[in-house]
């Protein structure tokens, strides 16, 4: 057993409550402890005043100039203000409740500051002083993240006693030839590095060995998953036709984008592979992804199998059933609607014509997961925004058959650099081409002093025939939120607008409710409807025009793309206006961008910046790996290095093999990725 895999508790100090609590920040093993880094260094260095940012974090150093003065406010608060020659330039020093410390601050003493500085006004706030001539050891100091009753230096003394005992413990896992190729630390190094800094230079260096590692061992994991589960689970190869599917795409009325016909062909591969496919096809609001599935359905078809497509509403289950059917039907292809509101005779009949292979396509919500569905031949899963439902219902539906090809389609565009970390098992394909001729949707960010005017427009485009949706972040009144929210909101645009029927659509409707309100909008029955987010995925009404969005700056910048896009799907010019008062300068950006440009993508590199990785799908548990010291974002160009490397390494039959790659192999073994028992 390696001296790393050993219990914090051999490490001398170490008790059993210390190793509780080092336990909650997830150490349990000496390794853990040792690859346990600072999460920021605070920075000593000596600065000049005229390279300093304002608001940035600073030490200086100077001589006392004048003594210092006491103010009293508040219940026993003070401010000692004291005069500071930092170089011929007189500062300001301002020390909060710490009017005790006057008397060591003697005139023409020596003194070093740290704290916050206020170029205006040329003033530091203080948060740490040194009198007389201070000549500090290290200019950088590690800040590491604790809890509970665990303080930061007892922390820090744990680390540096592990590493005095078990340093030469750290074994070199990256073969030689890339620490060569990349001009990487030595692992051991770059671990002292980060724990001892000695020149922020050698930090960089330290933490950009790290983040290759970490990306390399989670790209290895991610591609050998791929590897092994195209080896370990044969697909269906599909006779497929591909004179006949080009004489179906030419029959279509409309050509196809570059970009479709690009991603057609990467899905024709992968059908007529032996392998099955396990492919994420991502594409922008409007960009045709239903065309694409379409002709992967018909070619599945043609060879003698069936499709299912899976969607997380029967309103779009409805909808996708419309425009499939004016596709295939025409050529004989069976394309049936299996969902919640199929019932009785009606559904019996369906199931026995699925089983019996008469039914050729069929588009449904989780209805078609359900026990006695059985197909005749499935070849072809297809799941649409893929993100709604769970990996243990996807399953189900996948094992209807016999290892058939698998398709997942989502709109919400996802950056690359997220795509290649949480789906890096899969092969992505990606519509980045909007059709020829489809009018870009106008976006305006206005102040809520301007609905008045806001509410006029969308009177004049409902009289002119057309609908508006009107979208709160809330159902109901929140004392914790100022928001608008949708039942205040209706009642308000009820009387405001009562020439007009305005309908109400949230979360705590019952589905069939739901599907009525939708119904009634799709229909024009209802010309304004007031919603909570639920409509932001799947609706479609093209006679909408105008989507308003109440206190836009609390979504991120994909809900708010999402939900913009669910305008702009007819021939009218469409508007989308963002209603907000934000007061970061976070929000304030979001609404910029959102006016500047209409590329989802573009969309969701900003978003991801903005917000981060962690948030980025509004749920944690998005199979984004935890990293210890890289970042998706930021070190996103290691990240695509490390992943060519590991496509590479896996695929060649060396790697296997030499010696120069045994840790690697180790670690993948460790991993339990080699002996199959994590492939799914």
């Amino acid at each position: 057993m390696s001296q790393l895999a050993q219990p914090v508790t051999i490490i001398k100090g170490v008790g059993e409550e210390t190793a509780k609590q080092l336990g909650n920040l997830g150490i349990y093993t000496v390794g853990d402890l040792l690859e346990y880094y600072p999460f920021r260094y605070e920075d000593y260095r000596i600065r000049e005043i005229h390279e300093v940012n304002h608001d940035e974090r600073i030490t200086l150093a100077g001589v006392i100039h004048s003594e210092p003065s006491v103010r009293y406010f508040g219940k026993k608060k003070t401010r000692l203000s004291v005069r500071v020659l930092i170089n011929n330039v007189l500062i300001t020093a301002v020390f909060f409740n710490q009017g005790f410390i006057k008397k060591q601050l003697q005139v023409g003493s020596s003194i070093t500051i740290t704290g916050k500085w206020d170029r205006h006004r040329l003033t530091l706030t203080v948060n740490e002083f040194k009198i007389g001539d201070v000549t500090r050891q290290n200019e950088l100091a590690p800040v590491y993240s604790v809890g509970g009753n665990l303080k930061i230096a007892t922390l820090k003394k744990i680390i540096y006693q592990g590493l005095k005992e078990y340093a030469n413990e750290i074994q070199e896992i990256l073969p030689p030839f890339i620490l060569e190729k990349y001009k990487l630390l030595p692992k051991k190094e770059a671990v002292l590095r980060l724990h001892y800094p000695q020149s922020t230079e050698l930090v960089k260096q330290a933490r950009r060995r790290m983040v290759y590692e970490e990306f390399l061992l989670f790209q290895l994991k991610m591609q050998s998953f791929r590897k092994f589960k195209r080896e370990q689970t044969k697909g269906l190869p599909m006779p497929t036709n591909r004179k006949k599917v080009e004489q179906f795409i030419d029959s279509l009325p409309f050509p196809l984008t570059g970009a479709q016909q690009r991603v057609v062909n990467e899905i024709m591969n992968d059908l007529s592979a032996d392998y099955r496919m396990n492919r994420l096809l991502q594409g922008d609001v409007g960009s045709g992804k239903t065309v694409v599935a379409a002709v992967a359905m018909y070619a599945t078809v043609d060879a003698g199998f069936q499709a299912a497509l899976m969607v997380p509403t029967e309103i779009l289950a409805e909808q996708h059933v419309s425009s499939i059917k004016e596709l295939l039907s025409p050529l004989g292809i069976e394309v049936a609607l299996l969902s919640g509101s199929v019932k009785g005779k009606k559904r019996r009949e369906q199931l026995e014509k699925i089983k019996a292979g008469e039914i050729h396509v069929v588009i449904g919500t989780h209805a078609l997961i359900q026990d006695d569905v059985h197909f005749h031949k499935l070849g072809l899963v297809i799941t649409d925004e893929q993100h709604r439902f769970g990996v243990e219902q996807r399953r189900i539906l996948r094992d209807k058959g016999e290892n058939p090809d698998v398709l997942f389609m989502t709109a919400t565009p996802i950056p690359r650099t997220l795509a290649i970390s949480v789906f890096g098992d899969m092969d992505v394909s990606v519509i980045d081409e909007m059709p020829a001729g489809r009018k870009t949707i106008e976006t305006y960010w206005v102040k809520h002093d301007m609905l008045e005017r806001v509410l006029h427009f969308i009177e004049k485009e409902i009289k002119q025939g057309h609908q508006a949706y009107v979208i709160c972040p809330l159902i109901e009144e929140s004392e914790k939120l100022d928001v608008q929210n949708a039942i205040d909101v209706h009642a308000i645009l009820q009387t405001h607008f009562k020439e007009y029927k305005v309908g109400l659509m949230h979360g705590r409707l019952h589905p069939s409710e739901k599907d009525e309100v939708m119904e009634a909008f799709s229909k024009n029955e209802t010309q304004i409807l007031v919603s909570t987010t639920v409509v932001e995925v799947g609706v479609n009404v093209p006679n909408s025009t105008v989507m308003l969005i109440y206190d836009a700056e609390r979504f991120g910048l994909a809900q708010l793309h999402q939900l913009r896009g669910r305008v702009g799907r007819g021939e009218h010019q469409s508007y989308c206006i963002l209603l907000a008062d934000p007061k970061s300068d976070v929000g304030k950006e979001r609404m910029r961008i959102m006016t500047e440009t209409n590329d989802g993508f573009t969309l969701s590199e900003r978003d991801l910046e903005l917000r981060g990785p962690g948030d980025f799908f509004g749920q944690k548990q998005s199979g984004l790996p935890n990293f210890k010291v890289a970042d998706v974002v930021h070190d996103y160009r290691a990240l695509e290095v490390a992943r060519q490397d590991a496509v590479e390494f896996v695929n060649s039959t060396h790697f296997w093999e030499d010696r120069e790659y045994k840790a690697l192999v180790y670690y993948l073994e460790e991993q339990g990725i080699l002996s199959g028992e994590k492939l799914d």
